[in-house]
């Protein structure tokens, strides 16, 4: 990489840091852009450090000027035009609406037919409606509907009207007659096992052969039946080269109580009938959804069309790719009765509600949908690195920084000043500051003590220099330069105040399960259970609860 993309680097980060670039960031943000450079980390910093430093003494104004140069898009409100290809005018009617079945917990895999019907019709001025796909009482649990909404709504996502698919059993039980009239639909009392080998082999069963009034009797009949004993099905081709177009059942009997219905209802749609007459009847125009709808779009197209219904335009879409994360419903039930995971907001889960639990931001995953663009064919890998890599981008700017101090070691500092001193809670933007006192004591990581050296200058983060002599520390001075002309081995580390006035005890759980524990300054004390925070050299952590004066932190990410 030349020097004219570090400096295009460079100068985002300082004009969007009030011309004062911070090195850490740009160092992140190379790598994250030109990872080949992970492989030779210190070339890198004797490149990056003589660049930021001359930016840095450069004018507001003028690496304002020189970044409209390299990049003048910077300065643009850049939108990516995902929906380009659908060819949509202005001010076209638009209506797309997303179908959930309220049985689980959606994960971050789901995320992307949700955001992109969405964010089609926010960006048409049109309509957005939720639609709970719940005409299977054995599958649907009544707490999901609430649950599904929490989800999505964390999205960001707002819709214009909630429908409930079984308030409109009586209107697709209409529709199915009407076809049973036309000679379009008929009753099969072919047992399961023998309707898939005559679906196998084209060939037709002796229901299929029935006139239309023998139909009519038999469906209005159908809800005296014993559950499994008929099916409505279709009349369509049964040596149809989509498997999907040979006679499907659109009508089953079930007998189980609906959590919205009780037991109104004996005979409900199948999926494919309900989803392709709803999409119909409330003219929606566009919708996206997965790959494995592939096979059923003819389906849903052909019975809008038989119905003499809106025929709604529909795109079937690469889903993510989960890799490393368990994403199985059953795999997770399962877990979670066996007592291996806490529930469906485990923090090894990609589930929206553990994401939501550990801090991950909406936006994040939003911009996430939006750069992987969409495509039929090509699905995109979402590993917890893409995913974090996005989180991070967003919580950089907006999250306050702290220490915490796993596993503390106490050390006495020889001369130490004893001051009071203020830190920032932002190395870049006013975000107010954390105030401390000084007694000589300090709290550091076991791990940072362990590394330390005889003759080692160590920096106390944005307070004072100590040297190392044998199993002693001694003031050297507070200033930064003379740390960083210091000609010995030297480090720069977080600490606490040796003190239970100044210190609070923390935990962290983490994504495998373990609990690190320590202390966090007491300036934590004022944040809101919730709040995502950055401890430094540590990591992203949203507080979860404060009990009995234990403050439990959940591990975003690095």
């Amino acid at each position: 990489m030349d020097k004219e993309n570090l400096k295009k680097i460079i100068l985002e980060n300082s004009v969007k840091h009030k011309g004062k670039a911070q090195i850490k960031f740009v160092f992140g943000n190379v790598i994250r852009d030109y990872p080949e450079y992970k492989k030779n980390i210190p070339e890198l910093k004797k490149l990056l450090e003589p660049l930021v430093e001359e930016i840095n003494n450069t004018p507001l104004e003028k690496q304002t000027e020189m970044l409209k140069k390299i990049n003048p898009e910077f300065f643009e409100e850049k939108q990516k035009e995902i929906f380009d290809f659908l060819e949509i005018s202005e001010g076209t009617e638009v209506i797309t609406a997303f179908p959930p079945s309220p049985e689980k917990h959606y994960h971050v895999g789901h995320a992307k037919a949700i955001l992109l019907n969405f964010l089609l019709a926010k960006k048409y001025n049109g309509k957005f409606y939720l639609r709970f796909e719940d005409t299977n009482p054995k599958n649907v649990k009544p707490q999901y509907y609430k649950i599904m909404e929490e989800d999505i709504g964390w999205l960001g996502v707002k819709w214009d009207k909630v429908i409930y698919s079984s308030d409109y059993i009586d209107l697709m039980y209409e529709y199915a007659t009407s076809l049973v009239k036309k000679g379009q639909a008929y009753v099969c009392f072919c047992q399961p096992e023998k309707m898939s080998e005559y679906r196998k082999t084209g060939d037709a069963c002796e229901c299929r052969k029935a006139s239309v009034e023998e139909n009519l009797k038999n469906w209005f009949e159908f809800k005296e039946y014993e559950e499994g004993m008929a099916t409505l099905r279709l009349k369509i081709d049964l040596k149809h080269k989509n498997t999907r177009m040979r006679d499907p059942s659109i009508f089953r009997i079930i007998d189980a109580e609906h959590p919205r219905h009780g037991y109104k209802y004996r005979i409900y749609p199948m999926y494919d009938f309900q989803n392709a007459v709803l999409d119909g009847y409330f003219k929606i125009t566009h919708r996206f959804r997965t790959q494995e709808f592939d096979l059923a779009s003819e389906l849903h197209h052909y019975i809008r069309k038989i119905l003499k219904l809106y025929d709604t335009f529909t795109y079937e879409i690469a889903r993510f790719s989960l890799k490393g994360m368990l994403a199985a419903g059953r795999v997770i039930r399962e877990k979670i009765n066996e007592g291996e995971l806490i529930g469906w907001d485990d923090p090894s889960l990609p589930t929206l509600t553990a994401l939501k639990r550990r801090g991950f931001t909406p936006e994040a995953i939003k911009q996430m949908v939006v750069d992987t663009g969409i495509s039929r064919t090509s699905g995109t890998s979402l590993t917890w690195d893409t995913l974090e890599k996005y989180n991070r981008r967003v919580l950089n700017d907006r999250t306050e920084r702290y220490f915490f101090v796993k596993d503390p070691v106490e050390i006495e500092v020889i001369d130490d000043p004893k001051k009071e001193y203020s830190l920032g809670k932002h190395p870049s933007l006013d975000m107010g500051l954390r105030h401390f006192k000084s007694n000589g004591k300090y709290y550091l990581d076991k791990q940072d003590v362990d590394s330390f050296k005889d003759n080692d200058l160590i920096r106390l983060m944005d307070n004072i220099n100590v040297i190392k002599k044998k199993d002693q520390y001694v003031y050297s001075s507070s200033e930064h330069q003379d740390y960083k002309e210091h000609p010995g081995s030297k480090k720069i580390i977080h600490f606490l105040p040796a003190d239970h006035k100044q210190s609070l005890k923390a935990k962290i759980l983490t994504p495998d399960h373990e609990i690190i524990e320590g202390f966090c300054e007491k300036e934590v004390a004022s944040l809101k259970v919730g709040s995502v925070i950055q401890f430094e050299r540590f990591g992203f952590c949203r507080l979860d609860a404060i009990e009995e004066d234990v403050f439990s932190f959940w591990f975003t990410h690095k």
